[in-house]
This record gives C-alpha cells, structure tokens and sequence, in this order.
C-alpha cells in the first residue's frame, strides 16, 4: 500500500470529495466482496480478499479529514515520522468498519439488496471482514524529551484472535450448519397484530447470524475466538515532537475479525511546560530580566540553551524593556528535518528596583534632575500628543 496511491486505489482525483469518495467506495467493495468469489478458485480468491483490504484502507484514510491531509502533506497518513497531526480531542477511536464513516451493516445490505433477500445479507454481514477497533492513549513526556526524543516502552491490553484457531472458536475448524436457521443466518418471525399477520427476519439467535456453529469449541480461548493479551509496545518520539501531537503505529489496536485488518495505536503526547523557556513550534523564547542600570547603559549578557551551552549575547545601550533578541538556529529540531532547527528569542524585561534604601533614593533623584526630556522620546511624544 505504501507504494500504490490511495487515490488510484479507489480510481479518483485528489480533488475528490466526500460522496464521490463513498461512490467509488462502494463500487468498489461491492465488486470485489470476498462473498462474491465463494466457489472462485483459491488464487482468485486471495487476489480478492487483498484488493478488499487495500480498497477498505484505502478509504478509511481518504474519508477522514485529518488523515487524509496528513497523506497529501507527507505520503502517509501518519505524517511526519509516523505522526497522526493536529491537537485536539481523542475521541472517534474504533467502529466496526474501522472508522470509515460508513457503517459496514449499510454497506454490506447495498451489496446484497438484489442477491436473495434478507437471508443472504444476514449471512454475509456476519461472516464479513471487520477492522478492528484503534486503541487511544495518552503520554506525557517532559519539555526536554520532547526537544530530544526519548524511547517509551508502554503496557497496552487489547483483543487478539486465537493462535490456535485462528480466531473461528473451533477446534480443527470444527462446524457444522445451525439447525435453528439451516445455514441462512436468519429466522423468520411470525406476529399477529389487529392488521393481521406480520413476518419479520431477525438475526439467528443460536448462531448469530453466522449460518454456522461450533461443534467442537477450541480449549485455548473456549470457543470465543479471541482473547485479551497485555502487549509491550515501544514508542519512539522523535525529536521536536509537540504538545498535543500523535504517534500511530498501524496494527497495534485490536484485531480485526474475518480477515479484517488490526486497528492502529494511537498515542497522543502531553508535553510537561518548561521552567524557563516557552515554545511556539520548533522556536523558542526565554525572559531575560536587566536591571535599570544595565539596560541604559548596556551589557553582554550569558543566555540559557537548549544544549546546556550559554550563548553569548550583546545587548546595547538604551534597550527598552519588551525588546526581543534572536539567535538563529538555537531552538527545537524540525521534524523530518537532519539539521534545520527554530531560532531562540531573548525578551528583555527591565527590573525595576523595590525597597530603596534612602541614599538610593536621593541617588536617584539627582540622576533624575540630570535628565532631559529628548533622552525620553516615547515620554515626549506622549506629552505632545496631549
């Protein structure tokens, strides 16, 4: 997939929008829905099943507005170094077609609504590849890891199918057709109402929709198929990575059912603020505070780096408090980057002195006198403007 463009997958442009997406889509799926090759030899089959993954994912990056930016910026949906962009809420993890904006039930009855009625659709829909759902956690790091990189390892619980059966709850594939609904997956209910009689299909009770049961479950996950196993996962954050971005690694989530693909890790990162230093993007900025006498008569001063190294800087006579400084190249990494970086800004804040001492003050008085008003051009312009 990483090779073949998502856009050509699904045979639109990358203008496309939203409904011309699910168009193709559906078309798409439609025609190459692995129930539409029972019987097909098995090469034709498998060729099927992966061309319904790569349309299924495919899809699943295209409809969803965030991942499909990231893929036109950088390739991939995971953006840069595997990012998943953006700040913002967590929230939208999962669903069973794997958040693809469409619910597969619908889907799957589109494709069937002319193959035979409700028997064959509730067959089908049991029986049809699911995504498994994406698993969401947070992780926070503090500002110099996130300035540095760091490698994380983290305990994450979630669902995987059997490695014994492979997910089918049998033993030795052990099924048989379900008496209650003869295979169909459906049962068909009679009810009586003041209008007459009524039938209605509802999914199979006994074997869910499924058409089959297991007639021999497997020992290992007591027939369920699957299981919940506690995973370590490494995570390497990349340096210059920022507060609220997203690291995702495709098949880590939880696991697809009926051949579906494996949902994806997602870790927001938190970033812990910095004692001195504020950040916006890969720059930085540190408050250096002067007193009076060193701004009005200027002073080369040490500032604190990212690197642990002072960066010599001169500040010249007469700097009013607010006055910014930039050292280039002296900030956070750019991700994707070998070495660009952001520049450090050194504001200047002017101390004023509290608690004079009464000599002090008298000092200060004088110097006060010795002044004239065109050394304090923001003060005359003041004055005139009244």
């Amino acid at each position: 997939m990483a090779d073949k463009s998502y856009y050509d997958t699904l045979g639109v442009s990358k203008t496309a929008s939203a409904d011309e997406l699910k168009s193709a889509y559906r078309r798409l799926a439609k025609q190459y829905h692995p129930d539409l090759f029972a019987g097909k030899p098995d090469a034709e089959k498998k060729q099927a099943e992966e061309k319904f993954k790569e349309i299924n994912h495919a899809y699943d990056v295209l409809s969803d507005p965030q991942k499909r930016a990231a893929y036109d910026q950088y390739g991939s949906e995971n953006g840069p170094q595997g990012f998943g962009g953006g700040a913002g809420g967590f929230g939208g993890f999962g669903g069973g077609a794997g958040g693809f904006g469409l619910d597969m039930d619908d889907i799957i009855n589109s494709f069937f609504g002319g193959f035979g009625g409700g028997g064959r659709s509730q067959s089908s829909r049991a029986n049809a590849p699911q995504n498994g759902k994406d698993i969401g956690i947070r992780m926070t790091i503090s500002f110099e890891e996130a300035v540095f990189g760091v490698e994380k390892v983290v305990n994450i619980k979630r669902v995987e199918n059997c490695p014994d059966c492979k997910g089918s709850g049998a033993k030795d594939g052990a099924f048989k057709t379900c008496p209650t609904c003869g295979g169909s997956g459906t049962v068909t209910q009679t009810q009586r109402t003041p209008f007459g009689q009524f039938q209605t299909s509802a999914v199979c009770p006994n074997c869910k929709g499924k058409g089959k049961i297991v007639t021999d479950p497997c020992p290992t996950c007591k027939g369920q198929g699957r299981m919940e196993k506690t995973r370590e996962v490494k995570i390497n954050i990349p340096a210059g990575i920022d507060n609220g971005q997203r690291i995702t690694y495709n098949n880590e989530g939880h696991a697809g059912k009926n051949g579906g693909m494996n949902g994806s890790l997602v870790v927001e990162i938190s970033v812990t603020p910095h004692k001195i230093f504020k950040r916006n993007g890969a720059d930085v900025m540190v408050e250096y505070p002067l007193t009076v006498a060193e701004a009005a008569l200027g002073i080369t001063i040490s500032v604190p780096t990212l690197s642990g190294k002072p960066e010599e800087l001169k500040i010249p006579e007469g700097t009013q408090s607010g006055t910014m400084f930039k050292i280039k190249g002296k900030g956070i990494k750019k991700l994707r980057t070998k070495n660009d970086y952001g520049d450090l800004y050194v504001k200047v804040v002017v101390e004023v002195p509290k608690s004079l001492t009464r000599e002090q003050k008298d000092l200060l008085k004088r110097l006060e006198e010795s002044f004239e008003m065109k050394q304090f051009p923001k003060k005359k312009e003041f004055k005139e403007k009244q």
